[in-house]
């Protein structure tokens, strides 16, 4: 049975609008149909602040897979693409995170669903909002507009690209 995902997108080196449009191919090839992508967004780096602006884009998808399956297939696109995991917040080629796998709530020491930092985070409230403002955080019962309305994150966030771009 198809599930809805929801992915976002990060990258912040090299080709950024490149990196997020084979990403976006990649994922739909390997782990499931594309069904929606938000307009791109871009953003001061969070946490380790001392690197380029990113770029963030999130992008529902559609699977057959488990939701461990599903971070396999995105870590592994990840490396196709060129990632490194050299620090905790830094540069990347590419970052995928599944930030909700249905409404299901997931917690191993590989994964957490949903993304346990969403609620504070504008970049990424924002382009999720654009695609899913009524989905509905299955934890904190709130509807992902209402998250981004009570986000405490002050990180300038504004629109780079419109979502025709990656369609």
């Amino acid at each position: 049975m198809k599930k809805p995902v929801f992915l976002l997108l990060g990258t912040n080196l090299g080709n950024r609008i490149g990196n997020l449009a084979q990403a976006i191919r990649l994922v739909d090839q390997q782990v499931g149909k594309v069904t929606k992508v938000s307009s791109v967004y871009e953003t001061s780096a969070w946490g380790k602040t001392d690197q380029p602006a990113f770029l963030n884009q999130a992008i529902a998808i559609t699977t057959d897979h488990g939701a461990e399956v599903v971070l396999k297939k995105v870590l592994a696109i990840e490396e196709q693409l060129g990632r490194k995991r050299r620090e905790k917040w830094g540069e990347r080629i590419i970052d995928i995170d599944i930030l909700f796998f249905a409404d299901e709530v997931h917690t191993s020491d590989q994964l957490n669903i949903p993304h346990p930092q969403l609620a504070n985070r504008k970049f990424t409230l924002i382009p999720l909002n654009e695609i899913a403002a009524e989905l509905v955080h299955p934890t904190l019962k709130k509807k992902v507009s209402e998250l981004l309305a009570s986000c405490p994150d002050e990180l300038s966030v504004h629109r780079f690209a419109d979502a025709s771009h990656f369609q």
